[in-house]
C-alpha cells in the first residue's frame, strides 16, 4: 500500500469520525489529519489502522479509536505553551498528535519494546518535542512536571493521587472512567479544585482498562 492509499484512508477518517463527532478544535483536526496512524502498527496491521475502533498492540496496549483519542484531547484544551504528559503511549500515536498542539509532550510507557518503536517513529516523522520515558504508568513522570495537560490512554478504575498532583493549578486530565470495570466506560475530565479534584464526563466510551489503572482487590479474613 502507498502513501496515497493511507493518506486517502487517514481524511476519511478525519471525515468520517472525528468532525461528525462534536470535534470542532481545526489544531486538533490538523494534528489527526497529519499524523500517519499506519506508522504506528505493523505492517501486518496497517490495512486496519483507520477502523474506527480501537486497534490492539501487544501486552495490553492499544491505540484509541480516533473519535474517542479526538474528543479527549479537544477537552483537554492544550495551546502552544503547554507542558504535556501522556501515559500508556504504547507506540506513541497520541503522543506524537500531542506534538502538533503543545510546546514539550512527555510520554510514559513501561514497555521496552514499544519504547523503542515510539522513539524510532518520532525519529522517522521528525518530530522533536516528544521525550519517551520507561517508567511505571501508576507513577506518572514527576521531575518532568507539573503538566498543564495529563492524557490516560485507555480505562481507569482509579486515577492515582500522585499522577493528579503532577498537574499545574489550573491543569486537567482526561481518561476513560471504568470503576469496577463497568461495561460501557466515561470519558472524563478531571481538574483541581482547590485541594481537590473535581471530575467532570464527557462522554460514552468503550475502551479496555489499562491494567495498572485496576483497584486492587482488597481481602477480608
Amino acid at each position: 500500500m502507498n502513501d496515497m492509499h493511507f493518506a486517502t484512508l487517514r481524511k476519511a477518517m478525519v471525515d468520517s469520525q472525528i468532525r461528525p463527532n462534536k470535534v470542532i478544535d481545526d489544531r486538533v483536526i490538523e494534528a489527526f489529519s497529519a499524523v500517519p496512524r499506519e506508522q504506528f502498527v505493523t505492517k501486518q496491521m496497517q490495512d486496519i489502522a483507520y477502523l474506527d475502533e480501537d486497534i490492539h498492540l501487544s501486552g495490553g496496549r492499544f491505540i484509541l479509536e480516533a473519535m474517542v483519542m479526538s474528543r479527549m484531547i479537544q477537552a483537554l484544551d492544550i495551546s502552544s505553551n503547554c507542558n504535556v504528559l501522556t501515559i500508556g503511549s504504547g507506540t506513541g500515536y497520541g503522543a506524537a498528535i500531542m506534538s502538533f498542539l503543545a510546546a514539550s509532550v512527555i510520554a510514559v510507557e513501561t514497555r521496552s519494546n514499544m519504547v523503542e518503536k515510539a522513539q524510532n517513529n518520532m525519529s522517522m516523522l521528525e518530530i522533536g518535542n516528544v521525550a519517551m520515558v520507561k517508567s511505571r504508568l501508576q507513577d506518572g513522570f514527576a521531575s518532568e512536571g507539573p503538566y498543564d495537560a495529563i492524557l490516560i490512554e485507555g480505562g481507569v478504575e482509579n486515577v492515582p493521587e500522585i499522577i493528579l498532583d503532577q498537574l499545574t493549578a489550573e491543569g486537567r486530565l482526561a481518561a476513560i472512567w471504568r470503576p469496577d470495570n463497568n461495561k460501557v466506560g466515561e470519558a472524563c475530565l478531571w481538574q483541581r479544585s482547590g485541594n481537590k479534584f473535581a471530575r467532570r464526563s464527557l462522554f460514552t466510551a468503550q475502551v479496555p482498562v489499562l491494567e495498572e489503572f485496576r483497584t486492587k482487590q482488597k481481602f477480608s479474613f
